[in-house]
């Protein structure tokens, strides 16, 4: 039985493409082709990466990538991690997010352990019918009335006192001028910048070029490797050319909507 790396080189042979040929049309690095086709997959690379490199190389040259993988499973790579609980905060609320297994030891207490003994319940006070407790009684309200009719006497006088003193008084106080309003200077409006978000189904390597007036390529805006489900978002002020080493696990969003890429395998699109 062929091993995974004599079969990706058999049927890069019968195609009659070079390591470097294969390297351009897949976005992957050559020496990581070398090493995959000698059965060396420690590439320094994370095993979700190495997995999709095998994957869009198998893909490539046409061979069944699920028995890849499996095979690739069954050297001892791919094994299942558990996963690490993650804590994430939200404003003053900690929230501890764990696997299900982990919340079920927590949830069954050991067979051994003691029950915890019920906390002793609290029970109100009983009064006998048509009774009340000695509760403290608030301010008389004829006492309260009495001081608040005083205070409006008071208040009154004052007032009177003021009214007459501005009726005797010489002269008359000079009008204050209108005070003069400045209206804000108006800010223009400053024109948004249009962006697109890269959404990577599966794992793929995208580059993002400026399309200059004579179809040339510009500057990269992004060049990457994005894994499966990370978004990567992108300013749009112009023309650009999107290309991808896979671009079935490729979409673009835009206003809250996705669009394929129209292509599959390495290619390249165009937005204007």
């Amino acid at each position: 039985m062929q091993t995974i790396g004599e079969r990706l080189e058999d049927a890069r042979k019968k195609k009659g493409i070079s390591i470097r040929e294969a390297a351009e049309a897949t976005k992957i690095r050559g020496d990581y082709l070398q090493k995959f086709e000698s059965n060396h997959f420690d590439i320094g690379l994370t095993e979700i990466y190495t997995r999709g490199f095998l994957r869009n190389y198998a893909n490539f040259l046409k061979l069944p990538a699920d028995r890849l993988l499996a095979d690739f499973a069954a050297l001892g790579h791919g094994e299942i991690r558990p996963r690490q609980p993650s804590r994430e905060i939200y404003g003053r609320m900690d929230i501890s997010v764990a696997t299900a297994g982990e919340t079920s030891d927590r949830a069954a207490p050991p067979e051994d352990a003691p029950l915890a003994e019920p906390a002793p319940t609290r029970t109100q006070p009983r009064y006998p019918r048509g009774g009340s407790p000695n509760l403290p009684t608030g301010p008389d309200p004829a006492v309260i009335f009495k001081y608040a009719k005083w205070a409006g006497g008071a208040v009154l006088a004052i007032v009177v006192l003021l009214v007459l003193k501005s009726l005797f008084s010489g002269g008359s106080p000079t009008p204050a001028a209108p005070a003069r309003s400045v209206a804000a200077p108006a800010v223009a409006a400053q024109p948004t910048e249009r962006s697109i978000t890269l959404v990577a189904l599966d794992v793929v390597r995208v580059n993002v070029k400026r399309k200059l007036p004579d179809e040339a390529e510009g500057e990269d805006i992004f060049l990457g490797t994005l894994a499966r489900g990370q978004r990567q978002t992108v300013p749009w002020s112009g023309p650009i050319y999107i290309s991808a080493s896979a671009g079935q696990n490729l979409e673009i969003e835009f206003q809250g909507k996705r669009y394929p890429t129209q292509f599959t395998g390495a290619g390249r699109c165009a937005m204007n």
